[in-house]
């Protein structure tokens, strides 16, 4: 699709607070300037629903394991609490934002990740995007807002994460830039934001210890993404994200 961009914002943004209002308002400029699909998670309010309810969140591999009680919070949390909260502040704001979630017309199928370290429930992996829907949607003026619970061949919901939902969507629609917010500014060398960086030089600064922690897997997704058609892959804190500065991790 051309010209279009897709955001990936996690959960912490997403909450009530200035930093929403900050996040909304770069949104409604991104998206008066050009065609913007935007993924979300919400993990953290996923875990304090699960506490007040008296669920134990647990982890594989950085993974939420979900049971049945823990599909139909994620599935509260996240097609409804966040994606409405997020769609709502965007509409007000004058962007035509339309939420959905991947079961809403089988816009994302998915089946059981099947993970080696044990079971992890109701969690699936994408195996199919209709990326027709979504270029349809972006056709008419719309601004999609999805969330990852995505749809099983059985006809029930799985909970897949939002990094990987963003990954087979941006693949799918051959989006031209991908766009990771996160809390830093960019990718790190030496205390210095890296504006651009080849995936040759991505997986030898991931070898040599200087790309660690949580940004490996950012990394490692956007090496994917840009192995799989997708021009570019921008890694960037809300600051930037409005600035336009950041990372963009290339071929």
């Amino acid at each position: 699709m051309d010209g279009v961009t897709l955001l990936k914002v996690g959960g912490a943004e997403l909450e009530e607070g200035p930093v929403l209002g900050d996040l909304v308002d770069v949104l409604a400029s991104l998206a008066r300037f050009g065609p913007l699909i935007i993924v979300h998670g919400g993990g953290s309010e996923i875990a304090r629903l699960q506490k007040r309810l008296g669920l134990t969140p647990q982890f594989v591999e950085g993974l939420r394991v979900t049971d049945e009680d823990s599909l139909q919070v994620a599935e509260m949390v996240l097609s409804g609490l966040v994606n409405k909260r997020l769609t709502a502040r965007l509409v007000t704001q004058g962007v035509r934002a339309i939420g959905l979630s991947g079961v809403d017309g089988g816009l994302l199928r998915a089946e059981k990740l099947v993970h080696p370290a044990g079971d992890l429930g109701r969690v699936g992996h994408i195996v199919n995007v209709d990326a027709d829907c979504l270029a349809a949607l972006l056709q008419l003026g719309f601004t999609p807002v999805i969330s990852p619970i995505s749809l099983g061949e059985d006809g029930r919901p799985y909970n897949v994460n939002a990094d990987h939902a963003a990954l087979a969507i941006a693949r799918a629609a051959q989006v031209n830039e991908m766009v990771f917010l996160t809390d830093v500014p960019g990718v790190l060398q030496d205390g210095h934001v890296l504006a651009e960086l080849p995936a040759p030089r991505a997986r030898v600064l991931i070898a040599e210890g200087v790309i660690i922690g949580g940004m490996i897997p950012k990394v490692n997704s956007a090496l994917e993404a840009v192995s799989q058609g997708v021009e570019a892959v921008r890694i960037t804190n809300l600051a930037g994200l409005a600035a336009n500065t950041g990372t963009r991790v290339l071929p």
